[in-house]
């Protein structure tokens, strides 16, 4: 074998090095990924803390415009009086609730001035025999106050389908196509209290848990995975080395030393498992 360094500036190496690299930059961006995502549900908890016990405010001091919503107001609670449109009621799948599957009960809310606001009312479950729920709890009828959280409309999702009936996902327009009234498109109400009140209901919504998760340990994580890749490549570097100049008295010397530690240490399981096995099978 070539002596020297030499060989750490082959073509060889130069590929090492530049697959490091691109891990090592992989690790930087998923890690600023995690650092991001820490960030969101920190915000998250923030609009929590600042909007779930603030009192109600009417919906034109919060929704300036049927397509417009800030997100800094999302659980923030408005005040609506009006009637539900019972008869276009909707259920939303795949909402989990306590690890059990079910619907979001979505109801459109006529407001005294002619606009309507989309209401989840609450979960329920699927139903025993079938895809749906074995009853939804009506909404009240005639005049009714409703006291609602706001939270923002959701997106399409590609191949997320549902029967007649039922959504994939509470994408606003969709449900505002359905209606005659102009209707919020931007926001939804997640129900708080209704005045008259109903003695069956929906499941309700709960105060999210003041929880940012793992984000940071995993963010750090990923930084230390980039930084053992490169101290890996400088053990590879290192070792082949050792190799390539078995005959270096500084090599010799290292290995010496290694020898003798691991003399005084002791036989490893993996040594008295060799030995067994070198063993003539009549001696054993």
């Amino acid at each position: 074998m070539t002596g020297g360094w030499s060989f750490a500036f082959s073509r060889r190496w130069f590929g090492y090095l530049a697959v490091v690299i691109l891990f090592a930059i992989a690790c930087v961006g998923l890690s600023q990924w995690q650092f991001d995502r820490r960030e969101q549900a920190r915000a998250e908890i923030e609009r929590v803390e600042n909007n779930w016990d603030a009192a109600p405010a009417p919906i034109d001091e919060v929704l300036t415009g049927y397509g417009d919503f800030d997100v800094d107001d999302t659980w923030r609670r408005v005040e609506v009086t009006g009637r539900y449109l019972t008869d276009d009621e909707t259920l939303v799948r795949g909402r989990p609730f306590d690890g059990k599957p079910g619907f979001a009960v979505l109801v459109p809310f006529l407001t005294d001035d002619g606009s309507v606001l989309m209401i989840d009312r609450g979960w329920v479950p699927v139903g025993n025999s079938q895809d749906s729920p074995d009853a939804v709890p009506a909404a009240p009828e005639g005049e009714v106050t409703v006291t609602a959280r706001l939270r923002a409309g959701e997106p399409i999702v590609p191949g997320r389908s549902a029967p007649e009936g039922q959504m994939a996902t509470i994408h606003l327009p969709d449900l505002a196509e359905r209606l005659d009234e102009p209707t919020y498109t931007a926001a939804y109400g997640a129900l708080d209290s209704e005045d008259p009140a109903v003695s069956e209901m929906p499941f309700e919504t709960r105060r999210p848990a003041a929880d940012e998760g793992p984000h940071l340990s995993y963010a750090f994580q990923w930084i230390a995975f980039g930084v053992l890749a490169f101290i890996g490549l400088g053990w590879a570097v290192r070792h082949e080395y050792r190799m390539r100049n078995e005959e270096d008295p500084v090599v010799q010397a290292h290995a010496e030393r290694q020898r003798r530690k691991r003399e005084a240490k002791g036989p490893t399981d993996a040594d008295v498992e060799d030995a067994m096995l070198d063993e003539p099978v009549g001696r054993r």
